[in-house]
């Protein structure tokens, strides 16, 4: 983005629910505005490095590099987006089911005495296990296997050193900045206000200095340093990127800066303007090669809505949720077999969900696709659905145990497989009663002795959660309750 001769200033807002990616696109975006040093020497060791390799020494690699790290456990997620693990397939013109190619590795080298993966197809030697928490790890009876990559990696990493004690491998220059609006942000902190400035010395084993005097000054904010900056460096673009644009009272924060923003308005467009700003009264305007990016969250109704004239100066973007994006859990390579009875299509599961939702409480209660994305197996599954899913939805519905009973399809089920109970009728169910000599005794007194943040969340507006799937015991210790959620 270094060309700014054919490009118009740019003034977006991604909006759309939590959990849909509108921060990570931010990040996305910053990648675009850096400048990275070359880093070719690195890049040519480690292609060197990979060239030859199989998959399966790829991963073992990767394992042998974040030991060196003092991390011995890691889950699919952060193997596939290793260095190692993305150098390999970008050698193999891969792009797609990278997942996939990790999970086929780790668990066909994986022992035949594994309490936790079932695989059928294992390679003769094992070379990986995984824990109850869904983590994989070397055995250690391998480690005499790979005495050979052990040497390869040292190499390389010694190589590597050798490379960043010449050259500067960090990044040159960010050509953005980045803030979160919040409720008491202001147009002091975006634009320029009038703030205190420390002079004189403090002295280190004094606990107070007569040499030290506090004055007021005009300090610049964060847009006016920036584009002070791309007004110095014409020939390459800049950008202000706003996080939650809607929690600040947006056009406080703006000011006068409102005309300022439009395309045509910028310095050196058609119908350029200047102002003088509030404080300072200096003559401002916008550079022409200034870019703005923000994300709104338009699933918080405390929120106030956006003033209708920053709307006309700004391109909506819709960002929905996206369960196209989420895996399979479970015994993958069962599933044919046994037609996907020990499997959990976390797509369909959120698309069931979402649909229940829409049809409920409105598109804007729908969850994002980021709330399952880190999941990938039944024990992080239940987390996220007790901790941050029920609660969720449950204060959106004002805790109305019908709603919830819909959205998790627990009408015309018995108690045992409901994820949503009704507080009032368990209380007065025997299954509740604190004499009773039955399985459901235990799971009350287990139920009360729950953290005070279940407790608050499971009791809200009259709903509780089934104490199996807290527990992650019975039914919801089975794929087949999640799978009728799917519609």
């Amino acid at each position: 983005m270094s060309d700014m001769s054919t490009h118009e200033p740019t003034n977006i807002i991604y909006t759309g629910v939590a959990g849909t990616g509108k921060t990570y696109r931010l990040l996305q975006i910053a990648k675009q505005y850096t400048d990275y040093l070359p880093e070719t020497n690195n890049e040519a060791l480690l292609g060197q490095l990979l060239q030859s390799l199989s998959w399966r020494e790829v991963v073992c690699l990767i394992f042998l590099d974040l030991q060196s790290k003092k991390q011995d456990l890691v889950k699919v997620p952060e193997l596939v987006n290793h260095i190692f693990f993305a150098t390999k397939a970008l050698q193999n013109d891969r792009e797609k089911n990278l997942s996939n190619t990790a999970w086929s590795v780790l668990q066909m080298h994986s022992p035949t005495t594994s309490d936790t993966v079932s695989y059928k197809n294992r390679a003769s030697q094992a070379y990986f296990d995984k824990d109850n928490s869904g983590a994989w790890y070397l055995l250690p009876e391998s480690m005499v296997l790979l005495t050979e990559l052990s040497q390869q990696l040292a190499e390389f990493q010694q190589a590597q050193r050798d490379n960043q004690s010449n050259q500067n491998q960090s990044m040159g220059q960010q050509r953005f900045s980045m803030v979160s609006f919040h409720q008491a942000y202001g147009y002091e902190e975006f634009v320029e206000g009038i703030r205190p400035v420390m002079s004189g010395s403090i002295h280190a084993n004094s606990s107070h200095s007569s040499n030290t005097q506090m004055s007021y000054a005009v300090q610049d904010g964060a847009f006016l340093k920036l584009c002070q900056r791309a007004a110095r460096d014409p020939q390459h673009r800049y950008a202000m990127l706003i996080d939650e644009i809607n929690r600040a009272n947006v056009s406080r924060v703006f000011g006068e800066l409102l005309s300022l923003i439009e395309p045509d308005k910028r310095a050196g467009k058609p119908n350029a303007m200047t102002i003088h700003l509030a404080y300072s009264g200096r003559a401002f305007s916008v550079p022409a090669n200034v870019d703005i990016y923000a994300t709104m969250n338009t699933q918080d109704h405390s929120l106030a809505p956006l003033d209708m004239a920053l709307r006309r100066r700004f391109r909506f973007i819709d960002c929905p949720p996206q369960p196209e994006l989420l895996p399979i859990i479970g015994d993958i390579a069962s599933a044919t077999d046994r037609a996907q009875a020990d499997t959990v299509d976390l797509s369909k599961l959120l698309t069931g969900l979402n649909m229940r939702i829409t049809q409920t409480l409105g598109a804007e209660a729908q969850l994002g696709h980021a709330f399952l994305f880190s999941v990938d197996d039944l024990a992080q599954l239940q987390m996220v659905l007790v901790e941050q899913i029920i609660p969720q939805l449950a204060q959106a519905a004002g805790g109305q145990v019908a709603i919830l009973q819909y959205i998790f399809r627990d009408e015309q089920q018995p108690l045992s497989t409901q994820f949503i109970h009704d507080s009032q009728t368990m209380i007065n169910n025997d299954l509740y009663d604190p004499t009773s000599k039955n399985h459901a005794t235990t799971q009350h007194q287990m139920f009360a002795e729950q953290g005070a943040f279940l407790g608050q969340s499971m009791n809200v507006g009259g709903y509780m959660m089934n104490p199996d799937l807290i527990a992650k015991t019975g039914e919801f210790g089975k794929p087949a309750i999640y799978q009728r959620l799917y519609e």
